[in-house]
């Protein structure tokens, strides 16, 4: 992981703008998801909307991986590899997605259920998001790494979840992965302590059995042990004033699902950034 490098309020503009490409790009996928489509078909549609709104994908290449979109269905942790396997009622897909532009990336992911899925699974994705807005009230100043992973891992396993270890959130901005690693379970008190300029990225990645991981043979696709799903979900978050501020929005995928949402009103841009 490399070094934490603090941010100018433009440069957190920047990072802002390719957040919320992705936002869109989310968003624009959200209305495709359905019964009968690939995630193939997904990916193609994400890089030509990205290219389309002057930018470049942010994961096509990055440590040579083969495409724009990281699709990884029902098991599968992250770093699922878009493929002409139609997706079918009751799967759930989690696609994370990146962006360069104007020298900065945006990089976050959203869960998304195919059809109608089971209250077991749903509950699941609901405790998994929930716990991500749990983890970005923790990023305030003064607080530490330590302090953000615990809230989730204690949300999440409270409610008989298990938490990723292996993958981790992280900075984000001229590069794709910045320090500091941003864990999603941990000691109070503990790790890089929180400033004013930290962008990051947080990304709780809760599995409804075991959190014991495998790696499948294309050397990316990372699976559950047991076979049981997992949900991912991921902003990015910039501390400005000493306290949490939105750089990504759901509210383009929850327009297009037809969701009434305020759970990211607390951490909304609330002035005007300065120069």
């Amino acid at each position: 992981m490399s070094e934490i490098i603090l941010k100018s309020r433009d440069e957190i503009e920047l990072i802002r703008e390719s957040s919320l490409l992705v936002s869109k790009t989310l968003g624009m996928l959200a209305k495709e998801i359905k019964p009968g489509i690939t995630s193939l078909e997904l990916d193609k549609k994400a890089e030509e909307y990205i290219r389309d709104n002057k930018a470049e994908p942010g994961f096509l290449g990055l440590y040579d991986f083969p495409n724009t979109l990281c699709v990884s269905p029902n098991e599968q942790v992250v770093h699922g590899i878009p493929n002409k396997n139609i997706l079918k009622e009751g799967d759930v897909i989690s696609i994370d997605c990146g962006v360069y532009k104007n020298g900065f990336y945006g990089d976050h992911a959203y869960t998304f259920p195919v059809g109608e899925i089971s209250i077991e699974i749903e509950t699941l994705l609901k405790t998994t998001k929930e716990s991500l807005y749990i983890g970005i009230e923790s990023f305030k100043e003064g607080n530490r790494v330590g302090d953000l992973g615990h809230s989730i891992q204690d949300y999440c396993e409270k409610k008989g979840y298990s938490v990723v270890r292996e993958l981790v959130g992280h900075g984000i901005g001229k590069k794709m992965h910045e320090g500091p690693e941003i864990p999603n379970y941990g000691s109070r008190g503990t790790g890089k302590k929180f400033v004013n300029g930290m962008v990051i990225a947080i990304e709780p990645m809760i599995n409804l059995g075991s959190k014991k991981l495998k790696q499948l043979n294309d050397g990316w696709t990372v699976v559950t042990y047991d076979n049981k799903v997992s949900a991912h979900f991921e902003h990015n978050v910039a501390l400005i004033d000493g306290r949490p501020e939105l750089l990504s929005t759901y509210s383009f995928i929850y327009e297009a699902m037809g969701i009434l949402s305020d759970e990211e009103k607390p951490f909304k841009k609330s002035h005007e950034i300065n120069s």
